[in-house]
């Protein structure tokens, strides 16, 4: 099978997100000026340089209540910083719950049951109990192609791991099973880990 985006694929759900799979998932905690505080999780997310940390996210809608785009990309323009929690599948249903429609006033951290903790680096909340936290100031917020589609990059300030998912000075994903965005509504988890040497290394 052969489609262009512009002319539709003909199926009964878009394959797009199916096909860019696993796509990580950046669970974002902001707080706006007047203090609100907002949990989303991202599933356009991911690092994208060592040297300074950069991560980046895109939010790709809006609601009536803000100015443009959704709560995380309004409060991180207020504020400046954001803090990326790691989702484990201990945290997966939270997660989803965190996942809905809110209004602005509503604060997911309470909506879920989280319990948060402050950052070291930026004035923001993170989920106290993710596997790890990355506190983020911003560095550019992109018009993409499309009515509401932007991307945040940030710089890492700060790095939180928790201590059980530390094993012989390494960051073992298999001590909390990160959970991973399909397409349509599926999900998956790393359970299973394998390595590979690149030519020339040793």
């Amino acid at each position: 099978m052969f489609y262009r985006p512009a002319d539709g694929h003909g199926l009964p759900h878009n394959p797009f997100n199916a096909i860019v799979t696993p796509r990580p998932i950046g669970w974002i905690s902001t707080r706006g000026l007047d203090g609100s505080e907002n949990l989303a999780p991202y599933s356009f997310f991911n690092a994208v340089a060592y040297t300074p940390p950069q991560v980046m996210f895109s939010t790709t809608g809006e609601k009536p209540d803000r100015p443009r785009g959704k709560d995380s990309l309004s409060n991180i323009e207020e504020s400046g910083v954001f803090c990326v929690n790691i989702v484990g599948r201990a945290e997966a249903e939270a997660m989803n719950r965190t996942s809905g429609p809110y209004p602005r006033e509503v604060d997911e951290f309470t909506e879920a049951g989280l319990e948060r903790a402050n950052c070291e680096t930026i004035a923001c909340s993170r989920v106290a109990g993710a596997p790890a936290a990355l506190e983020c100031q911003l560095r550019q917020v992109i018009r993409l192609e499309g009515a509401a589609n932007f991307m945040v990059i940030g710089e890492v300030t700060g790095v939180h791991m928790r201590d059980d998912c530390l094993v012989d000075g390494r960051f073992d994903v298999t001590r909390f099973n990160p959970v991973s965005r399909l397409g349509y509504r599926d999900f998956a988890v790393v359970e299973e880990v394998f390595e590979m040497i690149r030519p020339g290394e040793r």
